[in-house]
């Protein structure tokens, strides 16, 4: 960035392209230089005619050709099936001008004319993400000072020299009509016949970067202030301004002829400006409000169908209204208020209960209130864009931890149960499994954030699935190693296996048994910050991600640390009471989660509900659980009656 932006940075829009410029080369037509006259007629009519009549020649005259060019342009554009409607809108801006019409509605002409262009005509000029107006200070204060002045009020040193002179930014009646696209636009394509050239090779995010901040310097601290309050305490503004592409499309000047008063919208658009990432927080928690009111109509049409005979149809609309409505929204709620997330399913779990009973429809009607009520409840907190910073940090922390240390515990049990057998050579096979399972995570992030919707039932049956094969090798695997830790029997089996080749069969087994415990992990610890993810609290979300990996990382030492300490027979024994336990915490999950996904039935009971280890109030998750731990039990009492191998018959075998 040079100078020369400084000196033209908007004076471009005192002396814009001339005419015949366009009518020369219709087939060059850029719908952006389009869509710049008709940014140019909006802004500066009003300086051309006042009440009806002229009040600079010179104005006029170039509202009246850069009306006729963007009819011309229009013409010339690719056909569209849009196209004569914008045409046509042309025809209308250029009899109002032509007619001196109030400059408020040729403002409004142009502007709807705009949007229309751009709707038929995209030019793909939207921010990768939030602009930084603390680099476009640094951009503005290091090339800009010199013609428009250090506050913006175009009296800068080199501002003498210019004519026309230097925009003054802070002239808020101009600034009311310019949104940040416009400024953008003056930046990246520059203004043929002024010194303002092109800055196409000005970094994006520079250019969005100085479009905010130039356009933030007609507002006050107080604006801003203002503006802050009305974003958090009016939720309605966040659909006013629903994205960040909306953000760099709207001015002042839209809000207020949407309606709004003038102070609200410059307090508003003062804030935005300021901090643009507000929008992107708080588009998270329109969607959020948007997935409950599905939520909400899924419920009322399984109310529907059950009161008209049909419990089937009401039984799918209803987990449609958890798996589509609620659980997409689940993470961002468990971090801001656990207790309600909580309640919420079970209530919905309680009312798919009651219709898979057949209880009578006023039953289910309460049921439904009750529901509708917690729904109320979880909106108000995800419409609250402004969530504790401390809160994020302690749900991106607990997240990784809780998820991390089932995945640990298998994964240093096998490392350690491999070394302690030495069979190092074997080690790989469970690097590999375990590696495999993080890049496979990072495709998952990256098909979840941009490709497919992997939440909902696709999530559950997921995480269903490998849970419950989890569960059934490690319940396998526990009673092995149980066996192996009684009177000697684990002596007998180094002895016999220690020079023993690895085969193939065992490696791909070690292999799978890594993966598909890491991965069952990792695939839902992606989901649930891909959900709780936002910009304002982006920080203390990724400083719960490092502190949480640090005390994984401590663990997983302290964990490796302590099997060498222990004696073989002892570590065997510990190790597979431990993975028998994770066995029935595992199986309590798949049940749950096939549950949520309708696979698999769900009566409730009353009993409490323990996440971390897996319990569920059902019967059909409590049963398998009890199932794998009598199974378990057995097993383990099973090897203790045939553990009693006489001493003589041990040395034998050491003889030999």
């Amino acid at each position: 960035m040079t100078n020369s932006l400084c000196r033209c940075l908007l004076i471009a829009f005192l002396a814009w392209l001339s005419f015949p410029a366009f009518a020369a080369a219709p087939s060059a037509v850029n719908p952006r230089q389009t869509w710049q006259l008709l940014d140019y007629v909006a802004v500066d009519y009003g300086a051309a005619v006042k009440s009806g009549s002229v009040a600079s020649e010179a104005e006029y005259a170039e509202m009246r050709e850069f009306a006729g060019a963007v009819r011309t342009q229009l013409a010339a554009l690719p056909s569209t099936p849009g196209q004569a409607g914008l045409i046509a809108q042309a025809d209308q801006l250029v009899t109002a001008v032509e007619s001196k019409a109030d400059a408020r509605h040729v403002a409004d002409l142009a502007h709807r004319l705009a949007d229309g262009l751009l709707a038929n005509y995209p030019v793909g000029a939207v921010p990768a993400t939030p602009p930084d107006p603390a680099r476009g200070a640094q951009l503005y204060a290091a090339q800009c000072t010199a013609c428009h002045g250090p506050a913006g009020h175009g009296d800068g040193p080199a501002a003498a020299s210019l004519d026309p002179p230097p925009i003054a930014f802070t002239d808020a009646t101009r600034a009311a009509q310019r949104s940040p696209f416009a400024l953008y636009e003056a930046i990246s394509q520059g203004i043929q016949g002024t010194a303002m050239t092109g800055f196409s090779s000005l970094p994006e995010a520079d250019r969005w970067a100085l479009a905010f901040y130039v356009g933030s310097l007609s507002h006050s601290p107080q604006m801003r202030a203002e503006g802050e309050a009305l974003w958090r305490d009016a939720p309605a503004w966040h659909q006013r301004i629903p994205t960040l592409e909306a953000l760099t499309r709207t001015s002042e000047a839209d809000l207020i002829g949407a309606g709004s008063q003038d102070t609200q919208a410059r307090a508003i658009i003062a804030y935005l400006r300021g901090q643009p990432q507000a929008v992107q927080t708080a588009a998270s928690g329109v969607a959020a409000v948007q997935s409950l009111a599905l939520a909400r109509q899924r419920m009322a049409e399984s109310l529907r169908a059950y009161q008209a005979g049909d419990a089937g149809q009401a039984k799918t609309a209803a987990l449609s209204a958890y798996l589509d409505g609620v659980e997409p929204v689940e993470p961002t709620l468990a971090a801001r208020d656990n207790a309600l997330m909580r309640e919420l399913e079970t209530t919905m779990a309680r009312y798919r209960d009651a219709i898979g009973r057949r209880v009578p429809a006023s039953d289910a009607t309460a049921q439904a209130t009750q529901v509708s009520a917690l729904f109320d409840r979880a909106e108000a907190v995800l419409q609250d864009a402004h969530t504790d910073r401390t809160t994020a940090f302690l749900g991106s922390f607990t997240i990784l931890l809780r998820e991390g240390i089932e995945a640990l515990l298998i994964v240093i049990g096998m490392i350690a149960f491999l070394r302690k057998a030495e069979r190092r050579e074997v080690l790989p096979a469970v690097h590999a499994g375990w590696v495999g399972a993080l890049l496979a995570g990072v495709a998952t992030w990256a098909i979840a954030t941009h490709l497919v919707d992997v939440s909902g039932a696709n999530r559950e049956v997921t995480e269903g699935v490998s849970a419950l094969f989890a569960a059934v090798v490690l319940l396998s695997v526990g009673i092995w190693m149980h066996q192996k830790s009684l009177a000697g029997r684990w002596q007998q089996y180094l002895h016999a296996k220690v020079s023993a080749a690895l085969t193939r069969r065992s490696a791909v087994f070690l292999f799978l048994v890594a993966f598909v415990a890491v991965y069952r992990e990792v695939f839902e610890t992606i989901l649930f910050f891909i959900a709780m993810w936002n910009q304002e609290n982006s920080t203390a979300i990724l400083g719960g991600l490092v502190a949480g990996s640090v005390v994984l990382a401590g663990v997983a030492y302290w964990m490796l640390r302590m099997s060498k300490r222990l004696p073989i027979g002892q570590f065997f024994s510990i190790s597979s009471i431990l993975i028998a336990v994770l066995a029935v915490v595992l199986v309590g999950k798949g049940i749950a989660a096939l549950q949520e996904a309708g696979w698999v039935g769900q009566a409730l009971v009353a009993a409490p509900r323990i996440d971390w280890l897996g319990v569920y109030p059902s019967w059909q998750s409590l049963l398998a659980q009890l199932a794998v731990a009598v199974i378990a039990i057995g097993g383990f009492y099973f090897n203790a009656r045939n553990s009693r191998v006489p001493a003589q018959a041990v040395k034998g075998d050491r003889a030999q």
